[in-house]
């Protein structure tokens, strides 16, 4: 929509420059401060002035003919040094709300013929979808676009995420259903999307397995990793407290974390995994007596909550003690402990199950540890105890 030039004190002239969403907008002064005139267009109603300093383009389109011609006169005239008095300047009539092109938020491109190769996407977009593009990579393009809420990639080709997308510090949803994905890179879990990121779906992908850091998403609420090629989930999935849906169906999963008893989920799916037959009498025994030098210090500094870093330790015992195993009793262990897997009815972590298997059972297997053969022998009293009481 056009503006109109006026006096701005003394002979400088102005351009007041407002926008749908900035009506405060921007002032230039127009004497002596015009690059160039673009005005092919004039009868349909488009022409842009380009301005010295600051160097902008004011484009101005929808706008009647005439009324155009008699502004960029009246702007040639000002930008010559003509007496403000001498313009040709109609009334000032404010643009009705319906006549104001606003900032387009939503784009859906639903074909690859539809994508746009030269031309850039709005900044001002919230929501872009860009499904069945057969895109191979992530578009640069749109890791420019800040003001993205939701992207959905959905039904395309791509392998590998960009860490860039971090950069996207608004982004709620990510939807990157039906790709070929095989990692999703820790780059990503400790960028803002820790802040931000909600909704994360992943089905329908090649991923094996889920980076440790993946569980400093603690925004996420919903959560879909259906169809994939998972032979376990995060280490520290408890973390994720505002956790609410998670669909983890057809997977290779064998058992479940121990931390996995910390979730508390709305619905929870993890239809068609291979889980194993718990048998807490059969237990993986990688005890070593007595305990080395290391193990000792490590348990320690977890246990007594020692403060640790990689300006402190070499970076792979950092990473250890990060992945430290928590026993029944409540003490650390890392690489000198008893693991076994027991029984958990998953109605216990959430309100809603979909069947583990076709017989109707809501049961999975998941693992227990213990820093010591005490330890495990009281549990296995315990146990015996319960099972001769049934």
């Amino acid at each position: 929509q056009p503006g109109r030039a006026r006096g701005g004190g003394g002979h400088d002239v102005y351009l007041m420059v407002c926008t749908a969403r900035d009506r405060v907008g921007a002032r230039y002064k127009v004497q002596e401060n015009i690059e160039r005139f673009f005005t092919r267009f004039v009868e349909e109603g488009k022409a842009t002035v380009r301005l010295r300093e600051p160097a902008v383009d004011v484009c101005l389109s929808k706008a009647n003919a005439s009324n155009l011609k008699n502004f960029l006169s009246a702007v040639r005239l000002a930008h010559q040094g003509t007496n403000i008095g001498a313009l040709p300047l109609s009334a000032l009539v404010p643009a009705k709300t319906s006549e104001v092109e606003k900032p387009k938020t939503k784009m859906i491109i639903t074909s690859k013929r539809d994508y746009p190769l030269t031309k850039n996407f709005p900044y001002s977009l919230e929501h872009l979808q860009a499904s069945y593009c057969k895109l191979a990579r992530i578009d640069m393009r749109v890791l420019c676009l800040k003001k993205l809420r939701k992207l959905d990639l959905s039904h395309n080709h791509i392998k590998q995420l960009p860490a860039t997308v971090g950069d996207l510090i608004c982004l709620q949803e990510l939807n990157l259903h039906d790709n070929h994905l095989e990692s999703f890179s820790g780059a990503l879990c400790n960028s803002t999307l820790q802040k931000s990121l909600q909704f994360l779906d992943l089905s329908q992908n090649k991923i094996k397995a889920l980076p440790i850091q993946f569980c400093q998403l603690r925004e996420l609420v919903n959560l879909k990793l259906d169809d994939n090629e998972l032979i376990r989930l995060p280490f520290k999935i408890g973390q994720l407290d505002h956790l609410r849906f998670l669909s983890a169906a057809r997977n290779k999963l064998p058992f479940l974390p121990r931390d996995f008893r910390k979730l508390c989920l709305e619905n929870l799916d993890l239809f068609g995994n291979p889980f194993e037959q718990p048998n807490p009498l059969v237990p993986s025994i990688q005890l070593k007596i007595p305990l080395t030098l290391l193990e000792c210090a490590a348990r320690a500094t977890v246990n007594y909550r020692i403060p640790y870093g990689c300006h402190l330790l070499p970076s792979h015992l950092c990473e250890d003690l990060e992945v430290a195993k928590t026993c029944q009793c409540g003490s650390a262990c890392l690489s000198s402990f008893i693991q076994i897997t027991v029984t958990m009815n998953l109605h216990h972590v959430a309100h809603t199950v979909v069947l583990v298997d076709n017989m109707g059972g809501t049961e999975a297997p998941i693992i227990c540890y213990f820093c010591s053969l005490d330890c495990y022998s009281q549990f296995l009293d315990r146990y015996l105890q319960s099972s001769s009481d049934h």
